[in-house]
């Protein structure tokens, strides 16, 4: 690991290995919906995003892999409940955030997992979270959208459907890997801009939430594949 991505990675064992307690800090914790999965999560991802930024000085990226998002603990879930899916197979996680799914495909047997987000802390938090979890991932920061071969046998992708820009990137790429002759699995909690028609639903789960600025306990969440 260089780069960006290693300045995140020795500042966020720095955080964990910090003493104290608060909404500022990041605790290992079990996920709430994958138990079998612990990372290392925000008290408050916005507390802790305004404290890391009033002592940079200056703006960072907003902490997306400090919370466990609902689409990625239903994919998770998924692949844990599956193992067939995963078992023996090369995985890709895309905008991968805390790695939670890519660890679970892990724990699940793949053979293989990378974890691919364009933000250098999530590279980061990947890292250890896997480290956490005694499995392997191999983390990038490298953008894939634009590729045309995902040269992988799985292709998962959960809360990629936030805004109307990255869902113009995320779907094309996402037809293109399974036209090549990967499988591809998307959580998602009904966000805006899901493409509903161009997806099949192949399961559904009451997700609990530790998101930011959630007003439910509670998401439904889709499991798909594309039609």
């Amino acid at each position: 690991m260089r780069g960006a991505a290693a300045d995140a990675l020795t500042e966020l064992e720095r955080e964990i290995d910090a003493p104290g307690a608060g909404l500022d800090r990041l605790r290992l914790m079990p996920t709430p919906f994958v138990p079998e999965v612990r990372l290392h999560l925000a008290e408050d991802a916005i507390v802790w995003w305004a404290r890391m930024e009033a002592a940079a000085g200056h703006a960072l990226p907003a902490p997306y892999w400090a919370s466990a998002w609902a689409g990625g603990q239903a994919l998770a879930r998924h692949l844990l409940d599956h193992p067939e899916l995963v078992a023996g197979r090369r995985v890709l996680d895309l905008a991968a955030g805390s790695g939670l799914v890519a660890i679970a495909a892990a724990l699940a047997g793949a053979a293989e997992v990378i974890a691919n987000d364009i933000d250098p802390y999530a590279v980061a938090a990947v890292t250890i979270n896997a480290r956490a979890n005694h499995v392997a991932v191999d983390a990038t920061g490298d953008d894939l959208l634009d590729s045309t071969e995902a040269k992988v046998d799985l292709v998962v992708a959960g809360d990629v459907f936030y805004d109307r820009a990255m869902a113009d990137r995320m779907l094309p790429f996402l037809q293109r890997a399974a036209a090549a002759g990967a499988d591809v699995l998307v959580g998602d909690p009904g966000r805006g801009h899901l493409p509903a028609d161009r997806l099949t639903v192949l399961a559904d789960y009451p997700v609990p939430t530790t998101e930011p600025s959630v007003d439910s306990s509670l998401r439904h969440v889709q499991v798909l594949r594309p039609a």
